[in-house]
């Protein structure tokens, strides 16, 4: 049984395959499997992965389902102990895999390990030193757009990994149940954090796990910005404590109300007015998701000061 499973959700993303599935096949890490979740793509992505990499395991989905989806049926076949949810449109360094396992081989109650992910086209910058949360219930990526000067190497803790790039220990996984598919798309991994968090598995950031992110590629745009603007919402509401909620409420609410400004401001752009769709869309279901939030907390294993302690102001 191979230690690691490496999960790709993939849509139409034939073009960035010879990169990323190269990569893989140059890991130094070699007790690991990869599977292809293909979600219904309509270009030659099943066709192609056939012929060039037959190594890997292909699942093909009948219809488009959404990226968490796809993820969740890929972890279901997954045979590792470790599940690496990783971006079609990368590409990882031969030591990246190894890396995540040594970083999650280090501690029992570590539950995520956070790439370092930089920028395809400027391999010097910075995507994410893995992912944080702020008072205000906004997610972050650290050190984005900054200069990776190894500033972040000696600052292991993090809220959560990008779900672009991080690898989880399969039984942290099934306890929660993987990626809620209601989320579609985006912030499934920010939602994942927030739950492993509560139930009281640590999140680690793993410098050597050196990753590149063609951004968006597969996505972005309209799309990311509705989602990005309803999602938050429906985090928010079904992740975050009561007390929190309570001693921050005033950030979170100005944070929402910022982000519409914005959007009204940039009236014309159709990914503002996604945006605003998004946020409608999220206050919309709100009710909804205020019921799944009482068996979220529920799960509640740590005490509050240590969930603040992670949160930036």
């Amino acid at each position: 049984m191979p230690l690691a499973s490496v999960i790709i959700a993939n849509y139409n993303g034939q073009r960035f395959l010879e990169t990323c599935l190269g990569a893989l096949r140059q890991q130094t890490f070699r007790d690991c499997e990869v599977i292809m979740v293909d979600d219904a793509s309509t270009d030659d992505s099943v066709a192609w992965t056939r012929a060039h990499f037959p190594e890997v395991r292909l699942m093909v989905l009948p219809q488009n389902s959404g990226l968490d989806v796809a993820c969740n049926r890929g972890a279901a076949a997954a045979q590792g102990d470790i599940l690496v949810m990783l971006n079609n449109d990368t590409e990882a360094e031969p030591g990246w895999l190894g890396a995540l396992v040594r970083a999650m081989e280090s501690n029992p109650r570590i539950g995520a390990v956070a790439s370092k992910m930089l920028l395809l086209h400027q391999r010097d910058t910075l995507h994410a030193a893995g992912d944080m949360m702020g008072k205000d219930g906004m997610p972050r990526n650290r050190g984005v757009w900054e200069k990776d000067l190894g500033q972040y190497d000696q600052l292991p803790e993090v809220f959560g990994g990008c779900g672009g790039g991080v690898a989880y220990r399969r039984v942290a996984w099934e306890a929660m149940g993987g990626f809620d598919q209601e989320l579609f798309m985006y912030l499934e991994d920010v939602d994942l954090a927030w739950r492993l968090r509560l139930s009281g598995w640590e999140a680690v950031f793993a410098p050597e796990a050196r990753l590149y992110h063609m951004l968006s590629a597969t996505g972005g745009g309209v799309l990311a910005s509705f989602y990005t603007g309803r999602n938050t919402i429906w985090v928010m509401a079904k992740d975050v404590p009561g007390p929190l909620w309570r001693k921050y409420w005033r950030k979170m609410i100005g944070a929402q109300l910022g982000v519409t400004g914005e959007a009204l401001r940039a009236w014309r752009g159709a990914e503002a007015r996604a945006r605003l769709r998004g946020q409608l869309a999220g206050l919309w279901g709100l009710l909804h998701w205020l019921r799944k939030r009482k068996a979220v907390q529920a799960t509640l294993r740590v005490s509050l000061a240590s969930l603040e302690r992670l949160l930036l102001d």
